[in-house]
């Protein structure tokens, strides 16, 4: 029987569960900073609120929403094409829960193509998947802060004390993070995260909308 599934199903199943903690565990144990619970539900909460903002139906939202929660449970099998081993777990899983597989079809695509190296903008899902997921860097993600002096994506993420998505009313997608200068430098913050908000800027493009990076108040276009 074909079910509408909700994100709160997928929250509290108990596969999904063990996908999402033990891809973060292989990612500790290679130096990844955290992409876990916290990761996943802020990605889920920034797609969904995204899609919200610019006025989509409540079904797209919710698309929008569990693909974001799903997006990294790829890296249980291999950080290497993870977005795309992500997809064949959400296909392989969700028409088990009773998901439509049209619906399926649409979170796979999008969860497919989160990644900048690898992917591309597919649909208004796949679009807010990838801002969202470009859009958070913050401090928290840092595992050992004791790496920051020699790593730099955790010096650029330890520096980062803020950061959050706004959708203006002048058609615009701003990222607006706080950066602590004298942990890390907006270059650096540029020489790691570039091709990330190229594939923003791509996916603002798809939704009509204009995106912007703002740094310490400084508007970057």
């Amino acid at each position: 029987m074909v079910k509408m599934i909700t994100l709160e199903e997928i929250k509290s199943n108990e596969h999904i569960k063990e996908l999402i903690t033990h891809a973060d565990k292989a990612l500790e144990q290679i130096g990844y900073t955290e992409h876990g619970f916290r990761h996943v539900k802020i990605v889920s909460k920034r797609a969904g609120q995204l899609l919200r903002d610019l006025g989509y139906d409540e079904r797209r939202i919710q698309l929008a929403e569990i693909s974001g929660y799903m997006h990294d449970v790829g890296n249980v099998v291999n950080r290497r094409s993870h977005a795309q081993h992500s997809a064949h777990i959400v296909m392989n899983l969700l028409p088990e829960l009773g998901m439509d597989f049209g619906e399926v079809l649409e979170i796979a695509s999008a969860v497919g193509n989160h990644h900048e190296e690898e992917g591309d903008v597919v649909s208004d899902i796949s679009a807010a998947l990838i801002i969202a997921d470009k859009s958070d860097v913050h401090r928290s993600r840092v595992r050992n802060p004791n790496t920051v002096a020699f790593d730099i994506h955790d010096r650029v993420n330890y520096s980062a004390r803020d950061s959050k998505l706004i959708v203006s009313n002048n058609a615009t997608i701003e990222l607006s993070i706080l950066i602590d200068p004298d942990i890390s430098s907006v270059m650096e913050y540029f020489e790691i995260f570039m091709a990330r908000m190229v594939e923003a800027r791509k996916a603002a493009k798809f939704l009509n909308k204009k995106f912007e990076l703002v740094i310490n108040g400084i508007r970057l276009t």
